[in-house]
């Protein structure tokens, strides 16, 4: 039974081809929306690829999952698989993505954890800081000002999402430059931005020996920004919106030479205040749908010896 190997030479392949392909491609920071999409669509190929071999091989060593797999197929498609030439190689084979997939899963719940738990301290943290009135109840996108000497703003997600601004942040920006800022803290949270980040954050948490998955969360965190710089230019030019950004991070030393955490901020300004030369609308779609036959290919590889044995 050679379709869990198929299946994980594929998985491998595409975990190192997909990222290579990328890193090449001159468009990713032209449409961020679309390169968040084609990373998508190659890791889910990725692990597509090994829940599939999991499943075969959990199917070639024990009878019971064998069973329930293969419940409505036709005998002649059973034996096309032929499950019952596999050795001691395909419960280990199974046993070990199984596992690993357990171990993603309380990856990304420890993320999403530890997510909240940052999230609630922040928000109790803002209601010692800035209380609510008598008789005011939270609202969704309330603004909230915080006193502050380091011009900032975030976006709080939850039942009630808030955007904090501080006070310096609100004397430095001029103009439209805070509802550039607005927006673009929306887009985040429109495009539901948190999740991409904890999922790419589990994964690269939990495999940190797996380049693709360290490759797929630095992008994320990357390109989401660049996406929301994107909401905030479309709806308040991208002059306002790349002037808000220096006026947020000028205090920061990032135009500086030396390196900084927030080390992408001038190339998003340099970006935004650089004409845009976005694809054409068609190379766009031709770009979308490709992507989305690359998760497709596992399951067409998993059901070559069912469609032989059916035609």
């Amino acid at each position: 039974m050679m379709v869990p190997v198929a299946l994980l030479l594929l998985g491998a392949l595409t975990a190192v081809a997909g990222p290579r392909l990328l890193a090449r491609a001159d468009w990713a920071d032209r449409e961020p929306v679309v390169a968040l999409w084609v990373w998508q669509c190659v890791v889910a190929a990725v692990l597509l690829c090994c829940a599939l071999s999991m499943t075969l091989s959990a199917a070639a060593a024990w009878q019971a999952v064998r069973g329930h797999v293969f419940a409505t197929a036709p005998s002649g498609v059973v034996d096309a698989y032929a499950l019952g030439t596999t050795g001691p190689w395909a419960a280990v084979t199974a046993v070990v993505l199984a596992c690993a997939g357990l171990w993603s899963g309380a990856m990304l719940v420890r993320e999403i954890a530890r997510a909240r738990s940052r999230h609630s301290r922040e928000r109790a943290e803002l209601l010692v800081r800035a209380p609510l009135l008598p008789g005011e109840e939270p609202a969704d996108g309330r603004l909230v000002v915080l006193e502050g000497d380091r011009p900032d703003a975030w976006w709080l997600p939850g039942a009630a999402p808030q955007l904090v601004v501080t006070t310096a942040a609100l004397r430095r920006l001029k103009g439209r430059q805070l509802d550039a800022v607005l927006a673009h803290e929306q887009g985040h949270a429109q495009a539901r931005h948190d999740w991409l980040l904890h999922c790419s954050g589990a994964l690269a948490g939990g495999f940190p020996q797996i380049p693709v998955f360290a490759a797929f969360r630095d992008e994320m965190h990357r390109l989401v920004e660049l996406a929301a710089d994107d909401v905030a230019s479309r709806r308040h030019g991208r002059l306002t919106t790349a002037l808000a950004l220096v006026e947020l991070n000028e205090d920061r030393g990032v135009f500086g030479p030396g390196p900084t955490p927030h080390a992408h901020v001038p190339q998003r300004v340099h970006r935004l205040l650089t004409a845009p030369d976005r694809l054409p609308a068609r190379h766009r779609l031709r770009l979308t749908a490709t992507a989305a036959l690359v998760p497709v290919l596992p399951v067409l590889v998993a059901l070559v010896p069912s469609l032989r044995a059916l035609g």
